[in-house]
């Protein structure tokens, strides 16, 4: 991927060399003209970023300040889209697997309202990005409980819920695919475009939701653009619909397994 760098920014230069060891990308003291976006360790955190003139902010995730913090104060709890789509009512918090974890936002909205989430991200980048948001929150005292409910693997989601042993099944999976462009209406953020760029789409969707239903107890939610069609396959049960974003939700057969 010669388009992305690793660099530091007065940090331990062996935290850098081993992050590019393991992401099999080259660690850069000058970024080359040609390169596009750079993945920079600073005193902070780890960042996405974007480069050249009018270039967004940089990418990264956060889960104590920011918009995580938020919508944990003040995101509407239990009464938002998702925690509806997963059925929490009463006592019940499902164990949800977030199929495709992303920047895990997601997971942190269920994980703040009690429920054990595996985050399962594929993208060695995407990952890089999480691991590190997680163990910086795991340090904070306002969200280590929250922290602790969230559990983070790298692999591909299809095949680890395909061998996801049967006592070890979730209640709900999630899965928020990520799709071609669709035109200026579902363009993501400035910000989330280099996301996108190097994470790439997810192709593979259909086989991800199928291998969904056959892992989930409970439920699949499958989250969508609004208008978007469904993916190819099984038909919802019943759709939560927002202004923008819409919840396909799968209700699985009830088994005694």
């Amino acid at each position: 991927m010669d388009q992305l760098v690793i660099t530091q920014e007065h940090t331990d230069p062996t935290v850098a060399a081993q992050l590019a060891a393991e992401l099999g990308l080259p660690l850069a003291d000058v970024i080359p003209e040609t390169c596009r976006y750079t993945l920079t360790l600073t005193p902070d955190r780890l960042e996405l970023r974007t480069l050249g003139k009018g270039a967004p902010g940089p990418i990264y995730v956060d889960f104590v300040e920011g918009a995580n913090a938020h919508r944990r104060k003040f995101g509407g709890g239990r009464g938002q889209l998702l925690p509806k789509a997963a059925g929490l009512k009463g006592d019940y918090l499902p164990h949800v697997v977030d199929a495709t974890a992303g920047l895990g936002r997601d997971a942190f909205v269920l994980a703040s309202l009690g429920c054990q989430v595996t985050m399962i991200e594929r993208s060695p980048i995407a990952f890089a990005l999480l691991r590190d948001g997680l163990q910086r929150a795991q340090a904070a005292t306002d969200v280590t409980d929250i922290a602790a409910r969230m559990m983070l693997i790298r692999a591909n989601a299809t095949e680890w819920l395909g061998q996801i042993a049967p006592d070890q099944r979730p209640d709900v999976v999630v899965v928020d695919p990520m799709f071609p462009d669709r035109g200026k209406a579902a363009l993501a953020k400035k910000e989330m475009q280099a996301f996108q760029v190097l994470i790439g789409d997810d192709l593979d969707a259909e086989c991800l939701l199928e291998a969904a239903l056959g892992a989930a107890r409970r439920r699949v939610i499958v989250k969508r653009p609004r208008l978007a069609d469904i993916i190819s396959g099984a038909k919802p049960s019943t759709q939560i619909i927002g202004q923008s974003t819409r919840f396909d939700v799968y209700v699985r057969p009830v088994t005694h397994a």
